[in-house]
């Protein structure tokens, strides 16, 4: 006669919540791998040359000055580090949190496009304070030539305010952050007189 053996938990030995997770825990995992290959290439785009402008001074005359995306759009380096924070954050909120870190992304990635568009837009007027600073003068001589990095800022731009969508919707399968390091409460129950006093050596609240 064969015994009766107690149902297993669902998912194996493990329990539950082994299997339930996992799938959770890979979803954070890629959204802070997308971030941070997000941040990588913010950044990337931001320190090649930009703009070629030409200015004049005393000594030399007509100088050529090769200008890069982190002079004449600085917040894209902020927006990489945004992007960095969030991709860190991801292993830390909950449903609910995973919000702020889609706005915190679509908010990046417009600072990139729109500094990317600025430039494009009047390149110019943006090389003109490098211009100033590093001539003394405060004229660019003759035209403006713009490189491919401003439109390339602004397709990564457009990439990361994207990723905040999709970010939305794998961050439905997140569980909420892991609670294995945090302290089991103790099991209410009545406290003895000499319970009490230990506890109160302790400094614990035996009540």
């Amino acid at each position: 006669m064969t015994q009766d053996r107690p149902p297993q938990p669902a998912g194996g030995p493990g329990g539950p919540d082994r299997g339930a997770t996992a799938p959770g825990r890979r979803g954070r995992g890629r959204a802070a791998a997308v971030l941070v290959l997000l941040a990588a290439l913010t950044g990337a785009v931001a320190v090649p040359t930009w703009l070629t402008a030409r200015g004049t001074t005393a000594l030399r005359g007509t100088v050529e000055l090769p200008v890069a995306g982190t002079q004449v759009a600085p917040g894209i380096v902020g927006a990489a580090v945004v992007l960095l924070a969030a991709a860190a954050a991801v292993a830390l909120v909950g449903r609910a949190g995973r919000w702020l870190v889609a706005v915190v992304t679509a908010a990046a990635g417009v600072l990139v496009g729109a500094s990317a568009v600025a430039v494009l837009a009047d390149p110019r007027a943006a090389a003109l304070p490098v211009v100033t600073t590093q001539t003394g003068v405060g004229r660019v001589v003759g035209a403006v030539e713009v490189t491919l990095w401003p439109w390339a800022a602004t397709a990564v731009g457009v990439a990361v305010v994207l990723s905040a969508g999709w970010l939305v919707r794998t961050s439905r399968t997140w569980h909420a952050p892991s609670r294995r390091h945090e302290a089991t409460p103790a099991a209410e129950g009545p406290v003895d007189e000499r319970g009490a006093w230990d506890a109160l050596s302790r400094g614990d609240d035996p009540t």
